[in-house]
């Protein structure tokens, strides 16, 4: 009876080449991860929006978001301003494009001379396309 040497003679090439998959795996989940938080971030002011049935968003090639919140606050876009300093970036976007539209995003806690305020400080810097978002009404069974 023979007996070999349990030891192989020949040693296996060391790998030269890097395994491709599991980097592909790993951008493809963040690269899901992503597409799902981008359109999540995109408004971070929650606001409780009244609700209209009629109401459809437009499509206004142009337009700047503003909102007003329960305490008063004023956003021109996610930028918190004081009167004095929404004003003067309004007039700065009417006298670039008096045609942009203005949509209106209040809460529906805010009194409503608050927003007729804010109404007349848009219309007098010569923005008069005024928009109001609402929430559309859950459907009731």
């Amino acid at each position: 009876m023979a007996f070999g040497r349990l030891e192989r003679s020949n040693l296996p090439k060391p790998m030269g080449e890097i395994n491709m998959t599991p980097l592909i795996d790993v951008m493809l989940v963040l690269l899901v991860i992503f597409m799902i938080t981008a359109p999540l971030m995109s408004s971070s002011l929650r606001l409780d929006l009244p609700q209209s049935g009629a109401a459809t968003p437009s499509d206004a090639p142009q337009y700047i978001a503003v909102a007003i919140t329960p305490d008063g606050s004023l956003y021109l876009g996610d930028a918190k301003l004081s009167a004095a300093e929404f004003q003067a970036r309004i007039k700065t976007q009417a006298q670039a494009r008096p045609d942009t539209e203005v949509q209106l995003r209040a809460d529906k806690t805010v009194p409503y001379g608050q927003v007729a305020e804010l109404i007349g400080w848009v219309q007098a810097n010569g923005l008069n396309r005024i928009a109001f978002v609402t929430e559309t009404p859950a459907a009731k069974p």
